[in-house]
């Protein structure tokens, strides 16, 4: 198989994103990163939406939430590997392998279970995002797009014990 190199970042045009709502709960610290699953939170969608940007979604168990780490700079380097969280008793993996915030271009996303839906207040429970970061989409999370079933390490296990 032959492969081309990519273009250098800077041979590729930007890509611009713009927030369509912002996070609002008890969470402001990003340092303080465990036990996300009771958390309920409130997106406010920009008002340039309408009223009814959010009609139908209650229909839904869960949303996928795309935010931005905005509080968080991007690595330097993403090439070395890195333990998960800094522990020891993980594996070295690629930036890829990873979920941690300090990623390329700052990008979370999140499935969390819809509260309710109405005007342009969305309450959520379990989005590991703190108060004030900016959301650039939700979606419905639907079946048809879900995994029949998932594989991952044995560490993540680990990883995850007090995450949600």
């Amino acid at each position: 198989m032959t492969t081309t190199p990519d273009p250098s970042p800077t041979a590729r045009p930007p890509i611009g994103v713009t927030a369509i709502g912002t996070v609002h709960n008890e969470r402001p610290d990003p340092a303080d990163t465990d036990h996300w699953g009771e958390v309920e939170s409130t997106i406010l969608v920009e008002a340039r939406f309408g009223d009814r940007c959010l009609t139908g979604l209650d229909g839904f168990s869960h949303v996928e939430v795309v935010f931005s780490f905005d509080r968080l700079p991007e690595r330097d380097d993403y090439r070395p590997l890195l333990r998960p969280r800094g522990r020891a008793d993980l594996p070295e993996v690629g930036v890829f392998a990873d979920r941690g915030p300090r990623r390329p271009n700052r990008i979370g996303c999140t499935v969390c279970a819809v509260v309710s839906a109405e005007g342009r207040e969305l309450r959520v429970r379990g989005l590991d995002a703190v108060t004030g970061t900016p959301v650039l989409d939700i979606k419905p999370v639907m079946r048809q797009f879900l995994p029949d079933s998932v594989r991952q390490p044995a560490w993540v296990d680990r990883l995850m014990a007090e995450y949600f």
